[in-house]
């Protein structure tokens, strides 16, 4: 019995030890009011860079509360935390029927069975072997295959691919949102000007993919940009480098570029983006790895054998996690290789967008500050666990809330000093008596049933 209860103690010592401290908005250092247009319900609005290098990391102490709080009573405000991407849809397979020569020579048809929801786009699954070609692509919609029912005419599409002529190939074909069950399909392909001539056949079409819609595309925020080249010592005649850096804990997930206004040419150049993380006084950077991420940027806009190319591709996927840590040093190299360099007028690096949604109180007047604002800042917090986070359903009608500047909280006072628990302060005194005392349950257990055998 005295082993029982001296574990029963210890335990409570444990969980005692282990409890975390209460979420108050006296002991968060910064402070951002929450503004929004009169009215209650759902209200959302997007995060910016700046509050992830003074917030806990994963945003963990990020708490609402009423605008003038100071205390420890004061009730939170839960909320929701969203992340934007294509959630509700992926990229799906549309299955090629019916593949066979078209009526005409040079001409091939087939029928696109598509996924049962709305799309607004179709990209064809062209052989990678066969280049420089220039195709047309006739789209008609069906609800059944073999013609069966009326037919709706979406358009005439150009598809490319300009290898030799060291541009880009584009196979995708996009639509107005539609829900057609058959697509119906008749390319005509043509060698591209300057190329060999060629015999394309139905076998060229490999397959076929429906990406999300664009309603479902991803949304993205700009965390930091360039607009300056590097020059100096790192200026390259072959390349053309961007060099910013990044604040603590900020994620970036894609590097976009803008062009120069009235900029025309036609393009397609190799991007490598790399990152580091800044060293500290006692690290050299040489001794700090680098993370590279490599893709591609390009635009066509010409035309070719009577048809006009569109196509523009000016992002790269990129998530770095140099910065998660330390604040970190990104460049970003474009390979010009024996071209002009590209009037970049902007490098942006981004992430895909964030918000906070909450339940608006009624009474908020137009125009003027709300009663609610963001408080963060205290590294001891654990993540809320909120109903409204594990229910949330997006509102389409949700208020648009915004974050006002970051500032100090003006209530703040340092969290009193805690008397540590004697099992915190020396946790190894604690698990020796844990083991003690199981040890004499063990032994117990062992006499009694010994006693029990006999």
């Amino acid at each position: 019995m005295r082993a029982a209860a001296l574990l029963a103690v210890l335990l409570w010592q444990v969980a005692a030890a282990n409890e975390p401290p209460v979420a108050e908005p006296g002991t968060m250092r910064y402070e951002r009011a929450i503004r929004m247009a009169g009215g209650a319900g759902q209200a959302c609005a997007a995060l910016d860079a700046a509050i992830f290098p003074h917030a806990a990391p994963s945003l963990t102490d990020v708490r609402i509360f009423p605008a003038a709080a100071a205390g420890a009573s004061v009730h939170e405000v839960p909320y929701a935390m969203t992340l934007s991407e294509a959630a509700s849809e992926e990229t799906e397979t549309a299955r090629v029927l019916n593949l066979r020569s078209g009526a005409s020579g040079g001409q091939i048809a087939f029928d696109l069975e598509m996924p049962a929801r709305a799309y607004t786009g179709v990209t064809l699954e062209i052989d990678p072997a066969v280049h420089d070609f220039v195709a047309t692509a006739v789209v008609t919609g069906m609800d059944a295959l073999g013609g069966r029912g009326k037919a709706t005419a979406l358009g005439t599409f150009t598809l490319f691919d300009l290898a030799s002529q060291r541009l880009s190939r584009d196979t995708a074909i996009p639509l107005q949102e539609s829900t057609f069950k058959i697509l119906h399909v008749v390319l005509s392909v043509s060698a591209a000007p300057g190329a060999a001539a060629a015999r394309f056949v139905p076998a060229m079409v490999r397959g076929a993919t429906v990406p999300p819609s664009r309603e479902a595309q991803t949304i993205y925020s700009t965390v930091a940009s360039v607009s300056v080249p590097t020059t100096g010592v790192l200026a390259n005649p072959r390349k053309t480098r961007f060099d910013l850096d990044l604040p603590l804990r900020v994620p970036v997930e894609r590097v976009s570029f803008d062009l120069a206004p009235g900029y025309s040419g036609n393009f397609s150049r190799d991007v490598t983006i790399h990152a580091r993380s800044n060293p500290d006084a006692t690290t050299p950077a040489e001794s700090l790895p680098v993370e590279s991420v490599t893709g591609s940027i390009s635009r066509v806009h010409t035309t070719q054998e009577g048809h006009t190319i569109e196509q523009q591709e000016l992002s790269v996927p990129a998530v770095l996690g140099a910065n998660l840590q330390h604040s970190a040093h990104a460049w970003i190299e474009i390979e010009n290789g024996d071209d002009q360099p590209l009037p970049i007028a902007a490098v942006r690096l981004e992430m895909r967008q964030r918000k906070i949604c909450f339940e608006a109180p009624a009474g908020g007047a137009s125009g003027k500050d709300s009663e609610l604002a963001l408080f963060y800042g205290d590294s001891r917090l654990d993540a809320p666990e909120y109903d409204t986070a594990r229910l949330f359903v997006a509102s389409r009608a949700a208020l648009v809330a915004e974050l006002g500047p970051e500032g100090l909280n003006a209530n703040y006072h340092a969290p009193a000093a805690e008397v540590r628990p004697f099992a915190e302060r020396h946790p190894e005194l604690l698990w020796i008596a844990l083991i003690a005392a199981i040890c004499a349950l063990g032994m117990v257990a062992l006499k009694t049933a010994r006693n029990v055998g006999r």
